[in-house]
């Protein structure tokens, strides 16, 4: 149900990655994160992949209410984290949601390896350069 949610709201991808990986698990966990941007955008790779990574509240797996969640928020995001759950990733192919899988995997490893240190990430002006040179 999961995957055809987000096959249904993303009709322009035709890949998804669904997985379970510690560290963006472990951040999901992390209490009073910002439901509509889960993490920072701490490097450039992060920007162009995901961009926004929403949070979906905890539902238990194979829970009708996930999948229509994810599907809701599929339709504006290619990636989401599921509380206490993973990440569900779509791409325009298997390669191209592997990649931003991965992305945002290392990105939550970062934001975890970052925390109680004063850390930057990049601003407004960074990032529209970014949508403007990646899309």
């Amino acid at each position: 149900m999961l995957h055809q949610a987000v096959y249904q709201a993303r009709t322009d991808e035709n890949a998804i990655v669904h997985l379970h990986s510690p560290h963006a698990v472990a951040v999901s966990c992390i209490k009073d994160l910002d439901p509509l941007n889960v993490l920072p955008p701490i490097t450039p790779y992060f920007v162009m992949r995901i961009g926004q990574l929403p949070l979906v509240a905890y539902y238990p797996p194979g829970d009708i209410q996930l999948a229509r969640e994810v599907g809701r928020l599929a339709a504006e995001y290619r990636a989401v984290l599921l509380a206490r759950h993973g990440t569900v990733v779509s791409g325009k192919h298997l390669d191209d949601a592997v990649y931003t899988a991965e992305e945002l995997e290392e990105n939550a490893r970062l934001f975890l390896l970052l925390q109680n240190h004063n850390f930057s990430v990049l601003g407004g002006d960074e990032i529209r350069e970014l949508k403007r040179r990646f899309g």
